[in-house]
């Protein structure tokens, strides 16, 4: 008997220690505004993975429309400051497009073309970022013409142009070191006409000068030169270009 008293003394025991320690166990169920404020402080720590592995437990919650609007965005913002600008890029295109109306559609816009300005790189490698940036950046003049961010984007603007124009330049002269001067003529009006108020043209003229010449269309390269010193009276091709005609007129 008291073996068995003992044996259930124990047994009960056992039993109020398994319980309190599966009472321990049970998870803790945290809400969509935890997770927010945890991706928050992750994210002013700079740990932009970590945040937004946070904002994107909120979305999981479906506790609020509205607070998974703001973590969209806030999840692109992360992508951005992290520099993963593709990822970021995505993120920023699926925010205009669930919510094209929102008072933040102007600066998801704004920061796409910032995505793709951000990737542009040396001139011998692919120019898609600097075409996309320059569609991106003049659709956003477009919708937004009162925009706080519009001086900021004409100025990128200017510089995706700039770099197109001096893409052009670089194909031309690359077909003039390879003796297609045809190609090089064609590529150098067609950067003339596409971009007709840079101000960087004088290096245009001087080449498409050049390759007339080296053509054998004397006529053209004396008044592709003469424009030349007529618009750009200040230019370090001017020289070049006499130097030019010296030697094939």
């Amino acid at each position: 008997m008291p073996f068995q008293k003992l044996s259930k003394h124990a047994i009960n025991l056992f039993l109020l220690l398994l319980l309190a320690g599966c009472a321990g166990t049970v998870p803790v169920v945290k809400t969509a505004d935890t997770y927010f404020k945890e991706g928050e402080e992750f994210y002013a720590s700079h740990n932009y993975e970590d945040a937004i592995a946070q904002w994107k437990k909120v979305k999981e919650t479906f506790s609020s429309p509205e607070l998974s609007t703001l973590v969209d965005l806030k999840i692109a913002d992360a992508h951005f400051d992290n520099q993963s600008y593709i990822e970021a890029a995505a993120a920023y295109e699926d925010f205009r497009k669930l919510h094209p109306n929102h008072e933040k559609a102007a600066y998801a816009l704004y920061r796409l073309g910032l995505c793709n300005y951000n990737q542009i790189s040396g001139i011998d490698t692919d120019q898609t970022p600097v075409k996309n940036a320059v569609n991106l950046f003049e659709a956003f003049l477009k919708q937004y013409p009162k925009s706080e961010y519009v001086a900021e984007v004409k100025d990128k603007l200017d510089v995706c142009i700039m770099k197109q124009i001096e893409y052009e330049i670089y194909v031309g002269r690359f077909y003039l070191r390879t003796e297609k001067y045809a190609a090089a003529t064609k590529r150098l009006e067609e950067a003339l006409l596409k971009y007709p108020k840079s101000e960087f043209h004088d290096e245009t003229l001087f080449y498409l000068g050049k390759a007339y010449f080296l053509s054998g269309d004397k006529v053209k390269g004396r008044e592709t030169f003469n424009l030349l010193a007529k618009q750009y009276a200040s230019s370090k091709y001017i020289e070049e270009a006499k130097q030019v005609m010296e030697k094939y007129y």
